[in-house]
């Protein structure tokens, strides 16, 4: 995965499965969900009795080993990988959080933010409660406290009436496991089976992984309850609109994945697709950039009748934690990640696709290192349209004045990356490139269009711990 100025959500991972290797497992999932997040990763397992805990920070495969799965038996199992989004990057904040209350021990992993977070730390914090973590999830985790008298549903379903905003949560108790998804569906989470165990999970891909059956997507607003029962659905609150995340097709999901019966992969073929139908440009070659790019490259090549080549070669054994260059040698930091094949580009006029242009440092880069390997002309096609506000929901996007479209005109973008010509998807090819009409989505971050309310400024201060 190419490193983005847009940062990864998370991804959510549950298995229940009594006999099978559960923790094991969940680390074959998180594997497949690597690319959600790369800061943090994390394991509970339990066992009818208690709940055993492993996290760390970095990759999944940095974090367990061995001899620290070995230690994680049971039957139920939750996993977690994050990217900050709020809260700071620390092991205190990494997921599954574990806690006793007063029906026993509880294990919880949260993809996604909720909007109402500053009011209801402060509401909590007067209450009583104590705050561990600069996390939303663990706001989650007080209000469960909250209605600890009642059964972990009925606690979840009044924890819905109170949260707003974006969340996908898998929480795991003793001898339950539980799937909630917000009632907007914002963030995705899926339902699969292992034989006689059930699977949570943020994306297909993570089933497909540990060669479990796809079964079907969690409903917005739903919480699926798996026991020694089997599997039970509890009756979700009803809203007026769905706001499936546009950006998961674009960028975020595994292509291979299958999130609300759209296929990813197919998704972006059809975006380059309609790209090539909106802007036509006479060049030799179109390229990718690598690996988002790919799919619709694939597409804008078969409709514009050009050759698709990969013209720019990924390293694809450099991570987030590769040591970074000096401010001197910073464009070196793209070379670590990208490579130029310099004779299938030298003296080609190139239209080069990617997904999204967020600050445009990365793509003014790019182009640069086109040009030293002898490119006659670069042609920059955008597969989205251009990214005009910050996203609330889940996704650490820039504040809106380091977005660089919010900010200047095309063509000043277009002299600022040092491209020939710079040309983005319309709205309209968007929304025509997957199957369900558009107010199934949300496309704030290209619209403003906010599905779910945001605070307002006010709001904010008037709630945060420093106000």
């Amino acid at each position: 995965m190419k490193k983005s100025p847009w940062h990864e959500e998370c991804g959510v991972f549950g298995i229940y499965a009594p006999e099978k290797d559960v923790s094991r497992l969940t680390y074959y999932g998180l594997y497949a969900l690597q690319h959600r997040g790369q800061e943090s990763a994390g394991i509970a397992v339990a066992n009818g009795q208690k709940i055993d805990t492993h996290k760390g920070m970095g990759l999944v495969a940095e974090v367990f080993n061995n001899d620290n799965l070995q230690t994680l038996k049971g039957d139920i199992a939750i996993g977690h990988v994050r990217y900050s989004t709020t809260g700071e990057s620390s092991l205190v904040n990494a997921q599954p959080l574990v806690f006793r209350y007063l029906r026993g021990m509880l294990a919880i992993a949260h993809n996604g933010n909720l909007t109402n977070a500053a009011k209801l730390r402060q509401e909590l914090g007067a209450g009583g409660s104590v705050f561990q973590s600069s996390t939303d999830s663990e706001i989650i985790v007080n209000l469960i406290a909250k209605h600890s008298q009642e059964p972990i549903e009925e606690a979840l379903r009044h924890c819905q009436e109170e949260l707003k905003g974006a969340y996908s949560l898998v929480v795991m108790t003793e001898n339950k496991l539980i799937g909630v998804r917000d009632p907007h569906g914002v963030r995705p989470l899926c339902l699969g089976k292992l034989g006689e165990g059930w699977v949570l999970a943020s994306e297909s891909c993570a089933l497909d992984t540990i060669d479990a059956e796809f079964v079907r997507d969690v409903e917005p607003g739903e919480i699926i309850v798996i026991d020694s029962e089997g599997v039970r659905s509890i009756e979700r609150p009803k809203v007026n609109n769905r706001a499936h995340c546009i950006f998961e097709y674009v960028y975020f999901a595994r292509p291979d994945s299958t999130i609300d019966d759209e296929t990813v992969n197919l998704v972006r073929r059809e975006l380059g697709c309609n790209l090539a139908r909106e802007i036509k440009i006479d060049a030799d070659i179109v390229i990718p950039v690598p690996d988002s790019g790919i799919a619709a490259a694939v597409g804008y090549a078969e409709v514009a009748g050009l050759p698709f080549v990969e013209g720019l070669m990924k390293n694809r054994y450099v991570g987030r934690t590769f040591i970074q260059p000096t401010q001197e040698l910073r464009d070196l930091g793209v070379r670590l990640k990208l490579n130029p094949i310099k004779p299938i580009l030298k003296n080609k006029r190139v239209i080069i696709i990617d997904d999204s242009i967020v600050r445009g440092t990365t793509s003014r880069r790019i182009v640069n290192m086109l040009r030293q390997a002898g490119v006659k002309e670069v042609h920059f096609l955008v597969a989205s349209p251009p990214v005009l506000y910050p996203c609330y929901y889940g996704i650490d996007t820039s504040v809106r004045g380091e977005l660089i479209a919010a900010q200047h005109p095309l063509e000043e973008i277009r002299q600022y990356i040092g491209a020939d010509s710079l040309h983005y998807l319309s709205i309209e090819g968007l929304f025509k490139s997957v199957k369900r009409d558009a107010e199934n989505f949300c496309a704030a971050c290209f619209t403003g269009n906010y599905p779910i309310p945001i605070p307002s400024p006010e709001e904010a201060t008037k709630y945060s711990l420093e106000g």
